[in-house]
């Protein structure tokens, strides 16, 4: 039986960086491809590792490493075909919707999800990307414009897709269900608004298709996390505080907000006292870019400027972003883990301070 969480409970935002056993796995076979029982049984092993470091970290809301996943993006083409791999001079790795979607194998992220909650007597969470992350990155107008003559109407087209997948993921049993919403987030930044003809219906978009997703699902925390993307040691892709994006997400129908702030082009932490009173901060206080380990004091400091703000029963502490949002994401393993053992200390320490 899971033990209720801690004040100041530690999680992760979901990736792992992969070790090159992992991804030589990915390259040998998939979920929905080649693979055999001797592919699955290492694929399994290799995920009880990256559940058993989380616990020994000290982590409490634990993640599988998203390590059956080649990217967070597209996995959404296990869960539907309709998509080829194109050649691009950015985000090579990813795929393109170039027809329509059709179900391909509907609660893929479920099984993960099972077995995530089958190999770990703590809390779980399991990420999914949003509608609009998935439209900015998997609709090119010169290869999708065939099957959805806009971005727009390809997002739609995601929605009940994603849903009936959380759904399924609810049902699972896992403890949170967390939406990864990168590109409503770098429109924080005023150069990246500039690019777009009406960044307000950008934003309002990419709230209410999330907001479709969830729209009465009970039974499991919904989260949102939201950031200036991660490019390892290159840092980050947007600049700027929530401001400019803070009346579209005070929106959101959801539980909690996953939120970066230990970069230091996240803006102030006062910014909390305008979420409502309801939501949960997932308070980002451990940088995942570049390679200092904070130590846990640090990042209990980093925390406790936000208690002017919003309360010790709001907060948990996590890591800005995941670590390998893809799989090709080269920071090593041991900086993850040292970063995640600070984390867990930090908590503890946070613990007895405000008891």
């Amino acid at each position: 039986m899971k033990s209720p969480l801690p004040l100041f409970p530690s999680t992760v935002v979901g990736s792992m960086p992969r070790p090159q056993y992992v991804k030589d796995l990915l390259a040998a076979g998939s979920r929905t491809g080649d693979h055999d029982a001797g592919w699955l049984k290492r694929m399994n092993d290799a995920v009880r590792f990256a559940i058993g470091m989380q616990e020994q970290a000290g982590i409490d809301i634990i993640s599988d490493g998203e390590w059956r996943r080649e990217t967070y993006v597209d996995v959404i083409g296990e869960i539907a075909t309709g998509f080829s791999w194109i050649k691009r001079d950015v985000f090579a790795y990813h795929q393109v919707v170039t027809q329509k979607l059709t179900p391909r194998k509907p609660g893929v992220i479920a099984e993960e999800a099972r077995f995530l909650r089958e190999n770990t007597d703590r809390h779980v969470k399991v990420a999914l990307p949003s509608p609009y992350l998935i439209g900015q990155r998997m609709w090119v107008k010169e290869h999708s414009a065939s099957a959805y003559p806009t971005r727009e109407a390809f997002c739609e087209a995601v929605v009940p897709y994603l849903r009936q997948e959380l759904l399924a993921i609810r049902d699972v049993g896992v403890d949170v269900i967390q939406l990864d919403e990168p590109h409503l987030c770098v429109l924080v930044d005023p150069q990246i608004r500039a690019g777009f003809a009406d960044p307000e219906v950008e934003m309002r978009n990419a709230v209410n298709w999330i907001n479709q997703i969830v729209a009465d699902v009970k039974g499991v925390t919904l989260a949102v996390h939201l950031c200036r993307r991660n490019w390892g040691r290159r840092g980050w892709g947007a600049a700027g505080g929530y401001e400019a994006i803070l009346h579209h997400v005070k929106r959101l129908k959801v539980d909690q907000l996953m939120m970066e702030f230990s970069i230091p082009v996240a803006g102030d932490v006062a910014i909390l006292k305008e979420l409502p009173g309801n939501i949960k901060i997932g308070l980002g206080c451990v940088d995942v870019r570049f390679p200092e380990i904070e130590s846990a004091e640090v990042i209990a400091l980093r925390v406790e400027k936000a208690l002017p703000y919003v309360g010790a029963n709001r907060i948990s502490l996590n890591p800005d972003c995941g670590f390998a949002p893809g799989k090709d994401h080269e920071i090593p393993m041991e900086e993850a883990y040292a970063k995640l053992k600070s984390l867990g200390q930090a908590a503890k320490l946070l613990r007895e301070r405000h008891k």
